[in-house]
């Protein structure tokens, strides 16, 4: 993503910083700013004199965004409607792995103009996340209708490396997982519910997602990804269905743009508005 400097001293700060390390000021991410910036006893004043605070879970999972009141969690606390029990000690260090991807992941669809609408505010297609850990059942990351659920052991290195190994994947990362899953999300909002010409573009670009999908995993953990699908996909798992086509290409379309801000904070590549440009194939075939 873009780098940061701390506003009062210019030292460069990571998107987690929650203290600036070379002057000790006080820091907090606000999202409305796209900016860190420095609190003075939890609390920031912005340019129009409006006045934030602290979320309420920088103890809890590290969170170092703006809320919006006193003792209030911010816009990505409340995306998340289910998490680990205090107690469940692996599955809390997961969590906070989680939601920092999940920070991330807000940042994104942010940055290219998606307007995140939650649960809360529309209980029929607002977006929820349930993090979710396995220490006492099985837990599968997907989507369904709004709500995207997070295997927290993917939080943990050692499982994340054996599960990539044994799919045999180029990697696989928890922030990637989230990508994936919001794609599914985009696909169920703005692609299906719109119809007409953008569904029919979408079907003729990624196939039919009328397709069986319990038959199409069948087919994709007996057999495997077809010969030569390099050509056509962007991954061996986005053969299998094209939920799963969709999901992995607009995962990869948010790798790339990220590569892309992030070159150009640090002077690898020509500056550029992400959100001018119109085409993915633009994305991915400009010389940067």
């Amino acid at each position: 993503m873009r780098a940061f400097r701390c506003r009062v001293c210019a030292n460069p700060l990571h998107f987690e910083n929650s203290v600036c390390v070379s002057c000790g000021s006080d820091l907090a991410f606000s999202r409305t700013e796209v900016d860190i910036v420095p609190i003075v006893a939890g609390r920031y004043t912005d340019a129009d004199g409006a006045t934030w605070h602290i979320c309420r879970n920088l103890g809890l999972s590290g969170c170092t965004w703006l809320a919006a009141t006193p003792g209030g969690q911010c816009v990505s606390c409340d995306l998340t409607r289910t998490r680990p029990n205090d107690a469940d000690a692996r599955g809390m260090r997961s969590f906070q792995i989680a939601e920092r991807a999940k920070r991330r992941l807000i940042v994104d669809l942010d940055r290219l103009g998606f307007e995140i609408e939650s649960r809360r505010t529309n209980p029929t297609t607002g977006l929820c996340f349930d993090l979710l850990s396995d220490t006492h059942e099985d837990v599968v990351t997907g989507h369904d209708q709004g709500v995207i659920t997070i295997n927290l052991a993917e939080g943990d290195d050692a499982y994340r490396e054996r599960v990539r190994v044994r799919l045999d994947e180029p990697y696989r990362t928890m922030l990637g997982h989230f990508r994936h899953e919001i794609g599914h999300y985009i696909q169920w909002r703005l692609v299906e519910a719109a119809g007409g010409s953008i569904l029919d573009r979408a079907r003729a670009l990624f196939g039919d997602e009328r397709a069986d999908y319990e038959e199409a995993v069948n087919r994709h953990y007996a057999d495997g990804a077809p010969a030569g699908w390099p050509g056509s996909f962007i991954s061996a798992y986005a053969t299998m269905h094209p939920y799963e086509d969709f999901a992995e290409t607009w995962a990869h379309y948010l790798h790339i743009c990220d590569t892309i801000e992030t070159s150009t904070a640090y002077g690898l590549a020509e500056p550029v508005a992400l959100e001018d440009v119109v085409a993915f194939r633009d994305v991915v075939t400009r010389v940067w």
